[in-house]
């Protein structure tokens, strides 16, 4: 019997450090864009670059790219990521990670009105984005419209199911 080991790493959810998921919605020609933008603050035991690894190591393990390239669920129904919206929650769930965070009314609305949201799950880490904490909409614009956050993150355009659909 001939076996070899595998060069990949094995997936170490503490590694990703501390998650967090801060939801917004863009103005665009056709109306609000509900988005959401989830993150490590690279606090994890091994240090921030432990935590881009882990990141990308559970993204492309649940089949998505790191880069530009857009994904629609809807065109992949087994891409094992799903957006549950249920009273006033966002939870997004995929293969070792279930993160939540508490939309304003306007995210809200805009998911109600389009079905959808548009995840950008980046592997660059963001020390000051403490979940749960308030959030300096300068800081946060700053690193979610970063090339370097855009280019090192995963991009989905998710369907928002509900518990009854």
């Amino acid at each position: 019997m001939v076996t070899s080991a595998s060069s990949q790493t094995p997936f170490r959810s503490a590694d990703l450090g501390t998650l967090g998921v801060i939801p917004w919605s863009g103005e665009t020609p056709d109306g609000d864009t509900p988005y959401l933008l989830a993150y490590s603050r690279g606090d994890g035991p091994s240090g921030p670059d432990a935590s881009s690894a882990a990141i990308e190591q559970l993204l492309l393990g649940s089949g998505l790219r790191i880069g530009d390239e857009l994904v629609a669920s809807t065109d992949r129904p087994s891409l094992p990521i799903r957006l549950l919206v249920e009273a006033g929650q966002a939870v997004v769930s995929m293969p070792n990670l279930t993160a939540q965070c508490s939309p304003p009314p306007e995210w809200l609305a805009a998911v109600a009105e389009r079905g959808y949201a548009h995840l950008v799950f980046t592997t660059r880490p963001w020390p000051e984005g403490e979940p749960g904490k308030p959030v300096d909409p300068e800081a946060f614009a700053a690193f979610a419209g970063a090339e370097e956050t855009l280019k090192s993150a995963a991009h989905v355009v998710l369907a928002a199911r509900g518990l009854h659909g």
